[in-house]
């Protein structure tokens, strides 16, 4: 496990953890374009309202991503499906 220094609104925050430093720098740099996002559009808002508002448009990115990707494993389900039912026909 080891530890990452990273800057989110110019503060500066170590995180440890067991994913690649690489990979915990973009997800900083992404919550921090989230933050930078929220404070465009309320240049006033407190930073704990901020944050919310940052997380609830991070879970609605996420809950979007994966109602679409349910979908399309649903589709390929059935692709799936109906490619097992034109195979049987041949057989």
């Amino acid at each position: 496990m080891g530890t990452v220094e990273v800057h989110i609104l110019g503060q500066k925050y170590l995180i440890k953890g067991d994913a690649p430093p690489e990979h915990i720098q973009q997800l900083a740099e992404y919550v921090d374009a989230k933050l930078r996002e929220v404070y465009q559009t309320s240049a006033h808002i407190t930073p704990l309202k901020a944050s919310i508002l940052a997380s609830l448009n991070i879970a609605d990115e996420l809950y979007r991503l994966k109602s679409e990707y349910n979908a399309i494993a649903h589709n390929l389900k059935n692709i799936e499906d109906k490619a097992d039912s034109i195979i049987k026909l041949f057989e």
